[in-house]
């Protein structure tokens, strides 16, 4: 079926309207990076000379003091901000939801504004508060293209890649709804050489984990963008070592994570033959255990101190046996590493049941007498659907004839201004 739009219509012209402002919609100097903020910036009419200076005090307002509106960089002259304000966006992005849980874990919903032609979007992004430490689970896509059986944001199609700035719009967000960026009266946020002096440990937010909608190395360089800005030590000075990325599996992408973004990795395992792995995680007939095991071994700074964790999800009679406890100590030989063991979080239309409890323990005795440090992980969130396996939004990817008379609107919009 065709989609039929009267241009002559007032709804149709308020369309055209905001076709065109989506067109000409500003970028975001969030998720820039230092040489393209200034690249940018010399587009807007700032005087070469002064670059320099000026990426290193937006840089400070932005992942330091944490502002999302220009009006508040104080020693930024009023002319600037005025062309700033005019040329680029700040804004972060629309929290349509927010709700907590009966343990604290906080969820979002996060409504991000069109790209090119196509419709608003919606994520999820988790924030997990511990004694001593808080984790935010980032969503790196729209949706999924991997359907793990097992896995509720797996029943969303893939919409889109989300951008740096979307990525990192979650921790700032996130901060914001926190209280977790100083007071804008606080003084001499700088070190002597210029870095941020917060310190992780005093931190709401303090770990970070891709592990939310979307695999992560599908969107490679979005990720690394977004990781390489929340680890500057100038800016929001994230430690490497508290940015943890998880895959399901891509195989040919986990050296570049280790040489290129250096974080802590993490492996959605969950199974350890191939023909139960080929169903739980699909891209498994992609990239085999075999080749999954080789990538993880070869991981650039591999040791005892920078140990991968591999994720198991415990699947009541499916991958819960003592003989898969020793498939997996087998499987992992020579390979620094934790095995983080997740109690199944059930979801609306699953068929899979969670483990009994004396089963995850039974499981877990045995991998840790074979020397692995085997958590169980506690189930958090699980009341407001924010638990591992859990989160999915609402947004779905436009249809093709919906996305070329969108852009025909806007190509018409174009014309007629």
């Amino acid at each position: 079926m065709s989609l039929q739009i009267d241009f002559s219509t007032p709804s149709a012209r308020a369309q055209f309207a905001a076709a065109a402002t989506m067109r000409a919609e500003r970028p975001s100097l969030i998720g820039m990076t230092r040489e393209e903020m200034g690249r940018a910036l010399v587009d807007a009419g700032v005087p070469e000379r002064q670059v320099k200076m000026r990426v290193q005090q937006l840089w400070h307002w932005l992942y330091v003091r944490g502002v999302s509106d220009f009006a508040e960089m104080r020693n930024v002259s009023k002319d600037l901000r005025a062309t700033l304000a005019e040329r680029f966006t700040i804004a972060r992005p629309e929290v349509v939801e927010e709700q907590i849980s009966n343990d604290g874990t906080r969820k979002w919903l996060f409504r991000f504004p069109p790209r090119g032609a196509g419709r608003p979007v919606e994520i999820e992004t988790v924030y997990i508060p511990e004694e001593g430490r808080g984790t935010l689970c980032i969503s790196s896509q729209v949706g999924c293209t991997l359907t793990c059986s097992f896995c509720h944001t797996g029943t969303q199609k893939l919409v889109r890649n989300l951008t740096a700035e979307e990525i990192l719009a979650q921790l700032l967000t996130a901060r914001d709804r926190l209280g977790d960026f100083p007071e804008s009266d606080t003084p001499n946020l700088s070190n002597k050489n210029g870095g941020a002096i917060v310190p992780a440990e005093g931190r709401k937010v303090s770990n970070i984990v891709m592990m939310g909608m979307g695999e992560p190395l599908y969107n490679f360089e979005n990720v690394k963008k977004a990781l390489l800005i929340a680890s500057d030590g100038d800016g929001l000075s994230l430690s490497k070592r508290r940015i943890t990325l998880s895959t399901s599996g891509v195989a040919p992408e986990i050296a570049r994570t280790g040489e290129e973004i250096g974080v802590m990795l993490a492996i959605s395992l969950h199974a350890v033959r191939d023909d139960l792995r080929d169903i739980l995680v699909p891209i498994n007939k992609k990239y085999p255990l075999r080749d999954l095991m080789d990538a993880c071994r070869k991981y650039p700074g591999l040791s005892n101190a920078r140990r991968i964790t591999f994720e198991y999800v415990m699947l009541k009679d499916v991958n819960d046996t003592i003989a898969d406890a020793k498939e997996l100590v087998r499987l992992l030989r020579g390979i620094p590493a934790k095995i983080n063991l997740i109690p199944f979080n059930p979801w609306p239309g699953t068929n899979y049941q969670c483990s009994d409890w004396e089963q995850i323990e039974r499981f877990a005795d045995y991998i840790n007498e074979a020397g692995y440090a085997s958590p169980i992980r506690t189930p958090r969130g699980r009341d407001i659907l924010a638990a591992c396996g859990q989160l999915k939004s609402e947004s779905e990817r436009m249809k093709k004839t919906e996305r070329l008379a969108l852009e025909a609107m806007m190509i018409a919009g174009h014309g007629e201004a």
